[in-house]
């Protein structure tokens, strides 16, 4: 077992209702099967507690704390909630993000890039720089921020992009404050993927059949013509959170089946 003897903490444990899985419950089942114990953590405690039956059904090792991670009060209670369980943190896996609202440069409302920062990149920070101090003390730990590839490339609104470029530029230097104490830190930038994130919400504002998105959104995928899964980004987190990473900090590792090396069109 790659994360046998571990303890992670799981930030957007749940997920939105939808057909698939989403990248946060995907990431808490492999973590729980590859022997971590777990803390899980939502908004929605009742969608963590989901995620948190699956795994015990499974044999694995969860606990749910709920918290809404733009209260830097929550991000500090979940960091000693999880010492106070377990014992020390291994893992923090930082998978919260939203873009509901955003829109072009001229047309956003201050509020709603407000909004989005706060959840996007502030609720980020504030629960890495409550998890440090544990870490530090352990001389230990792996950091993984979900960003997006939506960060390097061309996207139509400018909170996401703005939000999940910050968390690269985070994350960087998260690796290189921390590298002294043994404390690794890795983004992963996910690209066209089929969660329930991506496809009910562009199916419900668009008004048409998820699987026309699902259709429009693999033509643009360059291998096999497919967007990706939960358990692709899963399997990602899985080896950036395991020891078989111990000598890789500050990356940013894309998971986007191609998209974002392919040029000229």
């Amino acid at each position: 077992m790659r994360l046998k003897g571990k303890t992670a903490i799981i930030v957007g444990a749940g997920q939105t209702h939808g057909e698939t899985m989403g990248n946060g419950r995907a990431t808490a089942l492999r973590f729980a099967e590859e022997g971590a114990s777990l803390l899980l953590v939502d908004k929605n405690e009742d969608s963590a507690l989901e995620t948190s039956l699956l795994i015990k059904e499974a044999g694995g090792t969860a606990s749910v704390i709920q918290a809404d991670i733009t209260q830097e009060n929550r991000c500090k209670a979940l960091a000693k909630t999880c010492v106070d369980l377990y014992g020390k943190i291994d893992i923090l896996h930082n998978n919260v993000g939203r873009s509901e609202g955003d829109q072009s440069t001229f047309d956003l409302n201050v509020s709603t890039w407000d909004r989005l920062m706060d959840m996007n990149l502030k609720g980020m920070f504030m629960t890495i720089k409550h998890v440090l101090p544990f870490m530090r003390d352990q001389l230990c730990g792996s950091i993984i921020n979900v960003s997006s590839t939506a960060s390097i490339s061309t996207c139509a609104t400018v909170t996401y992009k703005t939000s999940k470029g910050a968390i690269n530029t985070m994350t960087q230097h998260v690796a290189m404050e921390n590298a002294a104490y043994g404390i690794r830190a890795n983004a992963i930038l996910p690209g066209l993927m089929d969660t329930p994130m991506a496809i009910e919400r562009r199916a419900r504002e668009q008004g048409i059949e998820r699987d026309l998105v699902r259709k429009a959104r693999n033509i643009k995928v360059p291998l096999r013509a497919s967007m990706g899964t939960a358990l692709d980004v899963a399997n990602a987190a899985l080896f950036l959170a395991s020891d078989e990473a111990q000598y890789i900090t500050g990356v940013l590792l894309p998971v986007d089946g191609g998209r974002l090396v392919r040029i000229g069109e």
